[in-house]
């Protein structure tokens, strides 16, 4: 079927291939706007900050606990990643992955 057929099919008629190969024709337009309109622009200021909320996010984004999280949040080493008002946390994942990974980088130092 064309594209001009399937627009015109009402959605419950649509096989599931049908409605994959639908919404992937859209997908691709919407992508190839998206890039012509990034090209134009200054990508600095056009780039999109990924952001996890809460410590569930800063769990599922380190993939630990929840004590780790709040630990490592509470530690410091991520401090420029948050933003918390009062009760609402939002962290930007890349800042604090790039924080982490920084922290790292002069080793764990043993106890003794």
């Amino acid at each position: 079927m064309t594209k001009d057929q399937l627009l015109k099919l009402p959605l419950w008629q649509y096989t599931g291939e049908q409605f994959l190969e639908l919404l992937d024709s859209h997908f691709v337009k919407t992508t190839t706007s998206t890039e012509n309109e990034t090209s134009d622009e200054n990508v600095s200021t056009t780039a999109k900050r990924w952001l996890v909320y809460g410590i569930n996010g800063l769990c599922e984004l380190l993939q630990c606990s929840k004590a780790t999280a709040h630990r490592i949040k509470n530690s410091g080493v991520i401090k420029d990643a948050i933003t918390q008002t009062g009760r609402k946390i939002i962290i930007d994942a890349q800042l604090a992955l790039e924080l982490i990974q920084s922290s790292k980088k002069g080793g764990r130092k043993c106890k003794k």
